[in-house]
């Protein structure tokens, strides 16, 4: 039989390892970091640099200042992010730490894509040309005096493709599609 003294000692390790983990429990479930596969979702954007000569241009530069604070996806509204410093002239990101970013850029280089057999888009008067990646699809504008790229996760829906086109469609003049350098 146990004697009184190792039966203390074993209720008391039971009561004190119940309470550790009652404690640990309300610890890590009250913590504000976000789950790892939220990770990068939150704060500012980083964006690497891309060429883009003319995203200075007044297009650019009046396309920027007029995109939508928000863009629908589903049933959510994407807020604009900000970009992390130094945040590429021409560049706008919507999203939040439970979407991936939307990220549009403006005044880049013809894309290498765009052919005289691409397949060409047309959304609210805009002509797109889509060049699909992996988990998103890059939409570019092919039809306006500046390239215009719209990256869009497979998960965002078509609500952002329509807003950014009926922006463009508003704001920059149609112009021919170049199919050839």
């Amino acid at each position: 039989m146990l004697s009184r003294p190792l039966i203390a000692v074993a209720v008391g390790l039971a009561v004190l390892l119940a309470a550790g983990v009652a404690a640990l429990g309300l610890v890590l479930g009250t913590s504000s970091t976000p789950p790892s596969d939220e990770a990068g979702r939150s704060g500012p954007l980083a964006l690497v640099t891309v060429d883009a000569p003319a995203a200075a241009s007044p297009e650019c530069t009046t396309l920027v200042d007029k995109l939508p604070v928000g863009l629908p996806s589903g049933k959510d509204m994407l807020p604009r992010r900000e970009i992390a410093s130094p945040a590429p002239v021409g560049a706008v990101a919507w999203g939040d730490a439970q979407h991936d970013p939307v990220v549009l850029r403006c005044g880049l280089n013809r894309p290498s894509e765009l052919s005289p057999t691409s397949e060409l888009r047309v959304i609210s008067d805009v002509t797109w040309l889509v060049v699909d990646g992996s988990g998103a699809a890059t939409w570019y504008v092919v039809d306006r005096p500046v390239y215009v790229a719209l990256t869009v996760p497979g998960d965002a829906g078509t609500g952002p493709l329509q807003d950014v086109s009926t922006t463009i469609r508003d704001l920059l003049p149609k112009a021919p599609v170049k199919t050839t350098p």
